[in-house]
């Protein structure tokens, strides 16, 4: 389902993707109506994972170390994908350890359309 630089990475269990506009000058004129300078629309694509051993963790943090990296995904609105992101907060909220192999039960980040 996702590619991080060319890498295929384990599917998230939870994928959302929002889109935002970006806008210039945007003001109300005298009969108050809007006037809007839109001037790109950005996705974010809200990733979550869970039951990740200690190597697909890695794998996927070291996917996303770099300031920016293309990211194939399925898009609501064009179908299969390749665009450039980057990665908002990352957190990974608990670890077990069961049979004496590290478990994370949760991974979870956003990618920000550059």
């Amino acid at each position: 389902m996702l590619k991080i630089n060319g890498i295929s990475v384990k599917s998230p269990s939870e994928f959302q993707v929002d889109f935002s506009d970006i806008d210039g000058e945007t003001h109300r004129n005298a009969r108050g109506e809007m006037i809007r300078d839109r001037i790109a629309t950005k996705r974010k694509l809200n990733c979550k994972w869970s039951g990740l051993t200690q190597v697909e963790i890695s794998t996927l943090l070291n996917a996303v170390k770099n300031v920016f990296f293309n990211v194939e995904y399925w898009d609501p609105l064009e179908g299969k994908t390749t665009r450039t992101f980057y990665v908002g907060d990352r957190q990974m909220p608990v670890l077990r350890i069961k049979n004496g192999v590290p478990i994370w039960e949760g991974l979870t980040m956003n990618f920000i359309e550059k």
